[in-house]
């Protein structure tokens, strides 16, 4: 075995772990999440939501920009990281606190441009998160760059518990959209202070010249590229609560909630590796990153599609299941946000795999001309027909103008479409039938929720599977679930093949 192959089997072996570790604790957030969420629900009215929305849409944004990429750039170092990590912490830090001190001056302006003023104060508060995020950014990155997922499951886990009991004791007693802010600032103090005793990483501050401008080279770009992209995720609230009000905003959001289950779920779980996973692979061998986009991008899609198609043709038994009927006007909004969340998933392994070629300005490019295509769509056809008009805009703009962006982005860096393409025919084709078999079904199941989604889903991934899934690997599947469950032994089995999903995933 080469050197090479050396190294890409570790990789392996520490992503795997790694990757466990985030599905797992994925898995459990979102159902305790979920569980928060229907409290929430039958506890506060549509129009808290919308104000939620307003100040959410503003945070995502921040967020995003706040430690000008210092997350990914300490991922990606090439080097030691304790000879950065002084430097990385001072900048991260100070840019946090900046950029909150400049939009809470901003934050009434925001506000009533989003068609809220009184959600002013919600902001500020909820804002108060990314001054969490700039001090802990370098420890998150750490434990990340290490593969060391388990550590950040067990701080997001008691981040979830403190926003819970805080979310939910507040809105019991009346405090309106205020619970989810006030919730959500002591989850994420809670969650901060685990990683920053997890990552065992000295809290130094420091400033070297030479470090600073090389993690500005690969940072800068990226930053600029995630903060235009989460415009593009986040623009449709204030446009929704602009145009259609506040009460049809927390519909809204609702129907985004829900629609972006497994992107949450499985999107955030690979992305807690997948980053780390591509700049391993990049730097040990020039065709590594190419042969892990080309597995993993498929089996993704594979995974997805049924979700997808299932949830959207099943969005009314759903909603009125688990929210009740004056939920109902998310169920069809639902119904094609759904979709975009296949959009967003592939762009954004696609984007893991630019950074991890260190291709960020290919990111930026992408996610700008993703921001000035949907922009005025999603003013227009929310003016036209609605929070049902402003699903469809990004949905068509997903598909017609991300993906393809994507796709030309990494062909220049040297991953070849073609094959990924052809891959996609079989699970895409597969969901299309599986939804109508499963719509099919639901009518025939009578007016229960319960009993349309059991029955519907039940029989739509029966259908799916032998038509996505090839005979053979389903039994390699089948193999990979039995090492998952062996995962506690010291030296778990190791496939070669499934190395390169495996860590770009």
């Amino acid at each position: 075995m080469t050197s090479s192959e050396l190294v890409t089997e570790q990789i392996g072996r520490d992503a795997s772990r790694g990757l466990r570790w985030s599905l797992f604790g994925q898995l459990g957030m979102k159902v305790a999440s979920f569980a928060m969420g229907l409290v929430l629900a039958r506890l506060l009215a549509p129009a808290d939501f919308g104000t939620y929305a307003i100040a959410l849409s503003a945070t995502a944004v921040l967020m995003h920009i706040n430690d000008i990429g210092l997350i990914a750039a300490t991922v990606q170092w090439r080097g030691r990281l304790e000879d950065m990590a002084p430097t990385a912490t001072l900048m991260s830090s100070v840019f946090g606190i900046v950029i909150y001190g400049l939009f809470f001056i901003g934050s009434p302006w925001f506000s009533q441009a989003a068609g809220d003023r009184g959600a002013t104060p919600v902001v500020q508060l909820l804002a108060l998160t990314i001054v969490v995020d700039g001090l802990t950014a370098t420890r998150s990155a750490a434990i990340m760059r290490n593969f060391k997922q388990d550590k950040l499951t067990l701080a997001n886990g008691f981040g979830l518990l403190g926003n819970a009991v805080v979310s939910i004791g507040l809105a019991a007693h009346g405090a309106g959209a205020y619970s989810f802010a006030w919730g959500q600032l002591v989850g994420g103090i809670i969650t901060g202070v685990f990683v920053m005793v997890s990552a065992r990483l000295p809290y130094r501050l420091g400033f070297n010249r030479e470090i600073a401008g090389k993690l500005m080279k690969f940072g800068l770009p990226l930053a600029l590229s995630l903060g235009v992209e989460s415009i593009a995720l986040n623009v449709q609230f204030a446009v929704v609560g602009r145009l259609a009000g506040a009460v049809a905003l927390g519909s809204f959001l609702l129907a985004y909630n829900v629609s972006i289950w497994a992107q949450t779920i499985l999107g955030t779980a690979i992305r807690y590796v997948s980053v780390a996973g591509f700049s391993r692979l990049s730097e040990a061998d020039d065709d590594a990153l190419s042969a892990g986009v080309q597995r993993s991008m498929p089996l993704l899609v594979t995974v997805v599609a049924p979700i997808v198609a299932l949830t959207s043709v099943l969005s009314t038994p759903l909603i009125a299941l688990l929210y009740g009927s004056r939920w109902a006007l998310a169920a069809p909004v639902l119904q094609v946000l759904v979709l975009l969340t296949l959009v967003r998933m592939v762009n954004n392994l696609a984007m893991d795999a630019l950074m991890g070629a260190g291709a960020t300005r290919a990111n930026l490019w992408v996610n700008l001309w993703w921001a000035l295509v949907l922009i005025p769509a999603l003013w227009w056809a929310t003016q036209e027909w609605g929070i049902r008009g402003a699903a469809w805009a990004q949905t068509i703009v997903g598909f017609l103008v991300v993906v393809p962006l994507s796709a030309v982005a990494l062909r220049r860096v040297g991953i070849p479409m073609r094959p990924i393409a052809l891959a996609l025919i079989r699970p895409l084709f597969a969901a299309v039938i599986a939804g109508g078999v499963a719509f099919l079904v639901a009518k025939a199941s009578g007016t229960h929720a319960f009993v349309q989604l059991a029955l519907a889903g039940t029989v739509g991934l029966i259908a799916y599977v032998p038509l996505a899934v090839p005979g053979d690997q389903l039994r390699d599947w089948y193999g990979a679930v039995r090492r998952f469950r062996r995962r506690s032994e010291p030296e778990p089995d190791f496939d070669p093949e499934a190395t390169a999903v495996i860590v770009s995933d």
